[in-house]
């Protein structure tokens, strides 16, 4: 597991799923849930989280339905997307290797990095001669990368793909993704704090949500960008993750638009809004260190925006920065937790 690996040379171009990154691009189709299987056998010593760690070779079959072996759970572990980044962080096995840190950092408060990782550049196209110094005993992907460029990673590392996302259960994407990393890692036991810690929070959102007598209330979640003056705002419809774990604790989905199939994130503009239901709650991510507040900046003096019946009422909030949109269990949490708070 341990061994060198000659990573040196091989100039592959990851192309990841820009949805998956918080940007515009159009997600893939393809998104299979991955599964697992392992070797039962356990040291009972515990895995670098504190879970139960596999004491013999284990074998997972990732997103692709290609089997995936292991000699024995994976330490050193390098991760281009930041969901796989985050499952890692909560189980507790630090990577060794990140794409974008400055960008994660930003994006993700829940799962936060130690000083001894190394930025491999960027989740596009991380830096091959980066991976070659670090010893990886396995990379985490997303499921969209180029024609050819997992094959010749793999003919030195072991390469394990997971989905982005599901629009048919996001939330249950978000668990088969954690529950497959912590196979790899030999840290189940924490896995399954983490599920249990999920749904006390959620059980502790939903009481608070009926406590302020807003169980069904509608919830018009997006997200949005400036581009050369104009406002794009991005919807989180039906199937999309934070709406799913909105409906958990009792708030409803008005967007009658339809998401792309992984990640349930539709198109709109300004004039998109007007078809929200009046007494709609607008809740909506921005980011100071990235992108700014496109709402309360772009829209400002926006005559069809400012006429906006919840924009009247007061029935607007800016989550806190940092909450990523596409994480896991310990992003989704914060979620609960914001949402709460933005009810009053």
């Amino acid at each position: 597991m341990r061994r060198a690996r000659a990573l040196a040379g091989l100039s592959v171009a990851f192309v990841l799923l820009a949805t998956a990154c918080g940007t515009t691009e159009d997600s893939s189709d393809d998104s299979t849930e991955a599964g697992t299987t392992s070797d039962p056998t356990s040291d009972g010593d515990g895995g670098p989280g504190g879970g139960e760690t596999a004491g013999g070779p284990i074998t997972v079959t990732d997103a692709r339905g290609v089997e995936v072996t292991l000699d024995e759970p994976a330490v050193r572990v390098a991760a281009t997307e930041w969901n796989a980044v985050e499952n890692l962080v909560s189980l507790g096995v630090m990577p060794v290797g990140v794409s974008d840190i400055q960008g994660y950092d930003n994006w993700v408060s829940s799962a936060p990095l130690d000083d001894t990782v190394t930025d491999i550049g960027t989740r596009g196209e991380p830096s091959m001669d980066t991976l070659a110094t670090l010893d990886v005993d396995l990379v985490v992907v997303t499921d969209s990368l180029i024609e050819g460029a997992i094959e010749q990673v793999e003919a030195t590392t072991p390469v394990v793909v997971i989905p982005g996302g599901d629009v048919q259960d996001n939330i249950g994407q978000m668990f088969a993704n954690l529950d497959l990393i912590a196979e790899l890692t030999g840290t189940q036991d924490r896995a399954q704090e983490l599920r249990d810690e999920f749904d006390a929070k959620v059980e502790e959102g939903a009481e608070a949500v009926e406590a302020a007598g807003a169980t069904g209330d509608q919830v018009a979640f997006a997200d949005g960008w400036i581009d050369a003056g104009n406002v794009s705002v991005r919807p989180f419809a039906d199937g999309s993750l934070v709406s799913d774990v909105f409906a958990e604790i009792g708030l409803e989905n008005p967007w009658g638009l339809e998401g792309d199939p992984a990640y349930g994130l539709a198109q709109a503009d300004v004039e998109g809004l007007t078809a929200l239901p009046a007494d709609v709650r607008f809740w909506y991510m921005a980011n100071s260190a990235d992108g700014g507040d496109p709402f309360a900046d772009g829209l400002a003096g926006n005559a069809i925006w400012e006429a906006l019946p919840f924009v009247q009422a007061g029935n607007v909030v800016r989550f806190p920065d940092s909450l990523w949109q596409f994480g896991g269990p310990t992003s989704m949490m914060q979620y609960v937790d914001a949402a709460v708070d933005a009810l009053g």
